[in-house]
């Protein structure tokens, strides 16, 4: 690898075989989560790190992937790596996709166990603490007790709050970064803009873009 690059990561998956239970009243499973990690995780697993990416971020934080670039550009390879500010001479670095993300974690585009198709617009509506639910499963099967840092931007900073919410006890730092507790009217506003841009696309179908095929 290059001098001060995390070095190669390809991506992992975890794979929860259970259900897991959403705010929106439904449940999704089985499902997998698309994940990178860096650096190398000491005897005690007390120095890891929990990235979180922003709305339209993947697992891919830093170093190269072997599917290569630009596809699979990292998004904060000047933070992370041997020497930056998140070290991963000294720390082992995890960084995950969200559930109902586009790149390897279970998404629309996943195949639905009780259908055997696409989920398309059938995919359940996921909030922040459904995303950290599911990456405190992928954290436990890690055999991680305590994250030495949680830390994110926009999106990934919302769930670095939530994560201070719901496991309190496993979090000993969080770094919110660009973010908020909750949206502004305009912030709102400006998603039901992007909302009805797609819906207004004269191929949206419904929202079915996989005619209900794998």
């Amino acid at each position: 690898a290059e001098p001060g690059s995390a070095g190669i990561s390809p991506t992992r998956y975890f794979h929860y075989d259970g259900e897991l239970e959403l705010e929106c009243g439904r449940k999704l499973g089985p499902f997998d989560l698309a994940y990178e990690t860096y650096g190398e995780m000491n005897a005690d697993k007390s120095n890891c790190i929990l990235i979180l990416h922003a709305l339209s971020g993947d697992a891919h934080v830093a170093g190269k992937h072997p599917e290569g670039e630009p596809d699979w550009a990292p998004w904060w390879d000047t933070m992370v790596g041997p020497g930056k500010a998140f070290d991963t001479n000294r720390c082992f670095v995890i960084c995950s996709n969200v559930i109902g993300g586009c790149k390897g974690s279970t998404g629309p585009s996943s195949i639905d166990p009780a259908t055997g198709k696409r989920y398309g617009i059938d995919f359940p509506m996921v909030t922040i603490p459904d995303m950290v639910n599911a990456q405190k499963l992928l954290i436990d099967s890690l055999g991680i007790r305590e994250l030495m840092c949680v830390v994110g931007g926009s999106m990934g900073g919302m769930q670095a709050l939530q994560w201070t919410v719901s496991y309190p006890d496993m979090v000993r730092l969080a770094i919110p970064i660009a973010t908020t507790a909750r949206l502004s009217p305009q912030s709102i506003a400006f998603d039901a803009v992007g909302r009805h841009a797609i819906m207004s696309d004269p191929n949206w179908n419904n929202g079915d873009y996989y005619d209900g095929e794998p």
